[in-house]
């Protein structure tokens, strides 16, 4: 296990060694203990990265609310809520899961340039506003809450909408912070679909941008200019996951699912 985490960390600590090494030294065979910033400087001002990760924060995190919102509903209603073919429901609902998001691209695309989405923010955003992998997963862990507690609080005079927000989400908590991890670093680093749908730098999203520096003709063969972009792209969901690590494995380990 060691030996390949070692492996998987070898293109990591190359990319970061070279973000920091003087163009020079990056291109040649030979070891340096060179250390600049010069390689950050050129390539923020080479790119609008600033607006790239404007770009890509905003669309991140609008996904993520919306799709709590809806997800939230969907799974507090496939598990509590009794309503015809409740079940048949479902299973259609899952069949989204078997579906690769790349066969529907063609699809999505044609829907968002009618809608006159193209080239947009939220044309980047609308096919992702619902999850069925995350609807699946809520509805498991709401299942698995005893009945007591509805009862116990409807006996009290709690809502529904109540008993939800106050008892549902809190005790669910490890299973969304679980499908926060798998969503925000799924869009964050997403690439086709962005790629598609956006045409201009006020909407391109980090990976994107990232794309297009490295092809320009002018960073094609500057190995630290484009492995100091790459650490910009990165930087973000690395440090992340470094300050928040024993939260992200401990919900993993507490959002199990039964039945």
């Amino acid at each position: 296990m060691l030996a390949l985490a070692v492996v998987w960390l070898i293109p990591l600590v190359w990319v970061i060694r070279n973000a920091f090494l003087p163009r020079e030294a990056s291109i040649g065979s030979a070891w340096s203990w060179g250390f600049t910033l010069d390689n950050f400087i050129r390539v923020w001002e080479g790119a609008p990265f600033g607006q790239y990760t404007w770009n890509t924060f905003l669309v991140t995190a609008a996904i993520f609310l919306v799709q709590i919102f809806t997800l939230t509903l969907a799974a507090y209603a496939f598990a509590r809520v009794p309503f015809f073919g409740r079940r048949v429901v479902f299973m259609l609902f899952l069949v989204q899961i078997m579906v690769p998001p790349d066969v529907l691209i063609f699809s999505n695309y044609q829907i968002i340039n009618e809608l006159g989405l193209l080239d947009t923010k939220l044309g980047i955003m609308l096919p992702y506003f619902a999850s069925a992998f995350g609807v699946f997963l809520l509805r498991q862990a709401f299942k698995q809450l005893p009945h007591e507690l509805d009862e116990a609080a409807r006996v009290e005079g709690a809502s529904a909408l109540r008993i939800l927000l106050r008892i549902y989400m809190p005790l669910a908590k490890p299973v969304y912070l679980s499908f926060a991890i798998v969503s925000i670093s799924f869009h964050w680093n997403d690439f086709l679909w962005p790629l598609i749908v956006t045409d201009s730098p006020e909407n391109r999203l980090l990976t994107v941008g990232l794309a297009m520096f490295a092809k320009s003709t002018e960073s094609g063969t500057q190995w630290a200019d484009v492995s100091a972009a790459t650490l910009i792209v990165i930087m973000p969901m690395l440090i992340g996951f470094l300050l928040f690590q024993r939260q992200f494995i401990s919900s993993f380990m507490h959002s199990g699912i039964k039945g």
